[in-house]
């Protein structure tokens, strides 16, 4: 048997694509991409499985890609969950410290988190972050990272505490499960896609990471390198194919294909001069149009989400610690003058989240579209307990197979 090896395997499954990515961890060098697969989504509405079939589908479909591309059979993966259901707040614990010497230990910093966590929340929900903000000894404030061995007899920790629906959980991981794969650990996405586009400057300074997917808009706050507050929107790129579907009495899925082939935020971008053709609907004859009309439909949208995201910010006190701007990622905002929209209502640096810190090959080249996906990855690099080993083979796909026709005699009897 061939010796196992150290693999990170991120599942990104959102409202328009479900993307996998296939990561090998090497011994003193960058983590490399060996594999990425990705397919159309159906079954998801705003973070939320609407269609188990159609998910499970587009799951296997990608897995399987990212599989032959790598060369590997994947059994567990990190998922990233967004959407309106999950929530998030700031809490706080306190705990005497207990080690020889009056010495910080590491049993005082788990019981302070977990004194941090003990909130009450509804039964329909679960945690599934507890993130520390700052640690304060004897009132000495400042702290990021773990004090043991610090001397005290006051150990308080501010902590960001994320929740999410207990059964839109479990319904990705069932999606997963029936695809043939396990979850081996649910991950938030504005977290996972910060793993793979913000400095750490951009975290101490301040930084909002605005995730504009297909349909919902998700975002961050982070200041001195610890996470703020996070938040979701129930709006996406699908808003602006609608959009353009409705004013321009087109299919949805040419609709699309004008926003992705023509599209901008802004109409100043677009010549008076240039014109389109326009498919229209029940077989009538293609309409030629000015191309300013898509920017005026377009831009109105944009906005509207800037300004809904700028309101949301503001409500929880944040406005003021964007020393740093704003960082863009997802597949809306790759609409050409996404980050000049945002910057000219923001009044921040505005710039686009490519992902970084990780080597190898995604074709074509990665972009804010995949920063979750990549980042979901760079959190299990980060995060060691989330690596599982895996065997190289060279007939992935047919272990996948092996599982769906498990699975289809299991649901038949």
């Amino acid at each position: 048997m061939p010796r196992a090896q150290q693999f990170i395997v991120g599942l990104d499954i959102g409202t328009s694509k479900v993307a996998c990515v296939v990561v090998e961890v090497r011994e003193s060098r960058p983590a490399h991409v060996v594999g990425y697969g990705e397919a159309p989504s159906r079954g998801i509405r705003k973070g939320v499985v609407v269609n188990l079939d159609s998910t499970v589908e587009a799951i296997r479909s990608a897995v399987e890609q990212a599989e032959l591309m790598a060369q590997v059979s994947v059994d567990s993966v990190i998922v990233g969950i967004a959407g309106a259901h999950v929530r998030s707040f700031n809490s706080r614990g306190v705990v005497s410290v207990t080690g020889k010497d009056r010495a910080v230990t590491r049993e005082d910093v788990t019981r302070v988190l977990a004194a941090a966590r003990a909130v009450s929340i509804p039964p329909d929900r679960e945690v599934v972050h507890v993130l520390p903000q700052e640690f304060v000894v004897d009132g000495q404030g400042g702290i990021h990272t773990p004090p043991a061995g610090m001397v005290g007899t006051k150990l308080e920790a501010n902590v960001h505490i994320v929740t999410a629906s207990s059964m839109a959980i479990q319904n990705i991981v069932t999606c997963a499960n029936r695809a043939g794969i396990e979850v081996r650990e649910t991950v938030l996405e504005q977290l996972a896609a910060s793993e793979a586009v913000l400095s750490n400057d951009e975290r101490d300074l301040g930084v909002a990471l605005i995730d504009v997917g297909g349909g919902t808009v998700d975002y961050a706050i982070f200041e001195r390198g610890s996470i703020l507050h996070t938040s979701s929107l129930p709006v996406g790129g699908g808003h602006f194919s609608n959009d353009l579907a409705v004013g321009l009495r087109t299919p949805v899925e040419e609709a699309e294909r004008l926003k992705l082939r023509h599209g901008v935020a802004l109409s100043s971008m677009v010549r008076d001069d240039e014109e389109i053709e326009v498919p229209t609907v029940g077989g009538r004859r293609p309409r030629s149009l000015s191309r300013r009309i898509l920017a005026e439909i377009l831009q109105p949208r944009a906005e509207e989400v800037f300004q809904l995201v700028s309101e949301e910010i503001t409500r929880a006190g944040y406005d003021r610690v964007l020393n740093a701007g704003i960082v863009l990622t997802g597949g809306a905002a790759l609409l050409p003058g996404m980050a000049e929209a945002a910057e000219r209502l923001f009044e921040v640096p505005v710039r686009l989240g490519v992902p970084q810190g990780l080597a190898g090959l995604v074709e074509p080249a990665p972009g804010p579209e995949h920063a979750t996906v990549l980042g979901l990855a760079l959190y299990g690099v980060n995060h060691p307990v989330a690596r599982t080993p895996v065997f190289p083979v060279s007939v992935g796909p047919i272990v996948r197979w092996r599982e769906s026709v498990r699975q289809f005699f299991a649901e038949l009897f």
